[in-house]
């Protein structure tokens, strides 16, 4: 379906975290009803929406007659499970593809799909043994990193190598998952580009941001980064790669590396809408909500220069009680996610303040 769908069409959508919340809000915006699939009947997406069906994702009969329901279905999390994807795109467009989670679902797969495509990873080797672990070490050196090939996600499923000695203790922490040994990146900092493809295969991207994680986990994002115009030009012609070579639809977010000479290496991709692009919410005239739902629904891609800068803050956990605060401070808009358990680590809501360009 090439079709664009017209206002009052249903979208559905696969998820009802806080991404799935603020997709739902975007598109409640335009005239568009917004159908959540999730597990957790009470989850915070499910408040906002038209409607909401409650099923476990490996519920095959639920998930065919919920895409069956909607005009086009998409997703807000890179771990549906491969035949959920599969039994929605039998009833309904799903934006982005298949392809899309099958490469993002691995690292393995998607560092060589990254590196086929001209999206230089850090060099890399797969591991499921102690003897390949120590050849892979030998091979790209120390330190670096150990990950679970699926699964990880804030700092979570990965342990740093830095003398031959840890190596099984590293190995243990994967629990018995196939891992990926990742050679370390001497960066200055990280920066990220959030991009999105239409239907039409018209690519626009939002300007980069630079990105301060602690603990595995995104804290601020300052946007627009302060980088060249070869640095924006690098990044916008690997996004754009990556997306032609899915045939993708919709915004995806790639985390980067800068490194000393002014090389850029891609950490990850992301199929879906990225905590490094929240700072669009109030800096852009489209943010990268609606630039989602509008190429899920066939839309027109909308303008995404912004008008204003901004730093985006990430509330970590108890970092929400401050919500008051917040709201006193000048410049400050205030996004909370409606989560009904404050826990640590846990991503509560963030905060954009905004600034001249």
């Amino acid at each position: 379906m090439t079709q664009a769908l017209a206002p009052t069409s249903r979208i559905g959508i696969l998820g009802g975290g806080q991404l799935g919340r603020m997709l739902a809000l975007s598109a409640a915006r335009m005239g568009l009803d917004v159908v959540i699939f999730d597990p957790e009947p009470d989850c915070p997406a499910s408040r906002v929406a038209a409607e909401t069906v409650t099923a476990a994702y490996d519920d095959l009969d639920a998930v065919a007659k919920f895409a069956a329901s909607v005009d086009a279905v998409t997703y807000e999390f890179e771990n549906v499970p491969a035949a959920t994807a599969a039994a929605a795109a039998e009833h309904a467009p799903l934006r982005p593809g298949a392809k899309a989670l099958d490469v993002a679902q691995d690292r393995l797969t998607e560092k060589t799909f990254l590196n086929a495509h001209g999206a230089t990873t850090v060099a890399f080797r797969p591991v499921s043994t102690l003897a390949e672990l120590h050849t892979a070490i030998s091979e790209l050196g120390l330190p670096a990193i150990l990950k679970t090939r699926r699964f990880g996600y804030d700092g979570k499923g990965q342990a740093v190598i830095r003398e031959m000695s840890d190596a099984e203790e590293a190995l243990a922490a994967m629990n018995g998952q196939p891992a990926i040994l990742e050679a370390f990146a001497d960066f200055t900092h990280e920066l990220s580009i959030v991009a999105a493809r239409g239907v039409d295969g018209e690519v626009r991207a939002y300007p980069l941001s630079e990105n301060r994680h602690s603990d595995g986990i995104l804290r601020e994002s300052l946007a627009p980064a302060k980088v060249s115009d070869e640095t924006t030009k690098t990044a916008l012609g690997m996004a754009t790669r990556v997306l032609d070579a899915l045939e993708y639809v919709g915004v995806m977010g790639m985390e980067l590396f800068a490194l000393k000479d002014g090389t850029l290496l891609v950490n990850e991709i992301a199929p879906r809408v990225h905590n490094t692009g929240h700072w669009t919410q109030d800096a852009c005239t489209v943010c990268q909500f609606e630039q989602h739902i509008r190429a899920v629904a066939g839309w027109p891609l909308g303008d995404p220069v912004p008008h204003a800068s901004a730093r985006m803050v990430n509330l970590i956990g108890h970092d929400a009680d401050a919500w008051e605060d917040w709201l006193k401070t000048p410049n400050a808009v205030l996004h909370l996610y409606g989560k009904r358990e404050t826990r640590d680590g846990r991503k509560m809501g963030h905060v954009n303040v905004l600034g001249s360009l």
